[in-house]
């Protein structure tokens, strides 16, 4: 079995939930503010503050041992079952995702509450312009940059977590090949395995300074 697409399975799919619920609980406390903005606060401080890897033990006991709704260990291509694919990196990827989630949440909130408070919101709405149209349209656009910054860093965290999360779900990714490879003394496959990652870190960077151009045509070289 290949072991980069079992990482790359759980670490996309922990970016991609820490981007989505990142963006909604941001934007929601930003616009909200009050309660639920002291609520996604304080959750965003408890997920951030708790280890990946003790968040995936306690989400494998509960979820995966007593209730039985998904499994414990083990991997299933996604060419072989995508429903079962599914089912087997849903628990690690969200286990990966939950500090990234706090952490970007924060960050999108700060963006999206400074943007607001800029005149050319202000001149939007007296326009006339829709609420929803200001904030779609104009505001996040204008408040990606800084979440874009932060979710290249939590990148290259999932990245590093998983080598953990990968051992306590039984996965057979890289991150586990790394942990055998450095116990054996193997040291070509370690250090193919580390290049491999920086490789992978590398190409979302030049993914996200791309973004940056497309969002803020400032930043783009002439």
């Amino acid at each position: 079995m290949l072991k980069a697409p079992v990482s790359l399975s759980i670490v996309v799919g922990g970016l991609l939930l820490a981007t989505v619920l990142s963006v909604v609980l941001g934007v929601a406390a930003a616009v909200r503010r009050g309660r639920l903005d002291r609520v996604v606060q304080a959750t965003a401080i408890v997920g951030y503050a708790v280890p990946s890897f003790l968040m995936a033990l306690m989400l494998s006991a509960t979820l995966a041992v007593e209730l039985r709704w998904l499994p414990a260990t083990g991997y299933v291509p996604l060419a072989d079952s995508p429903s079962g694919w599914l089912q087997s990196i849903t628990l690690p990827a969200v286990s990966l995702a939950i500090g990234a989630i706090a952490a970007t949440a924060q960050q999108v909130r700060g963006s999206v509450i400074d943007v607001l408070r800029q005149d050319f919101v202000r001149t939007l709405r007296s326009r006339g312009m829709s609420e929803r149209r200001v904030l779609f349209r104009h505001v996040l656009r204008n408040a990606a940059p800084p979440a874009l910054t932060v979710l290249s860093l939590q990148f290259i965290s999932l990245v590093g977590g998983a080598v953990v999360i990968e051992k306590v779900f039984g996965l057979p990714g890289v991150g586990s090949a790394a942990v055998t490879a450095t116990v054996n003394g193997d040291t070509p496959l370690a250090m193919g395995v580390v290049v491999y990652l920086v490789l992978i870190v590398v190409a979302v960077n030049l993914l996200v300074d791309l973004a940056y151009g497309w969002l803020n045509p400032k930043v783009r070289v002439r």
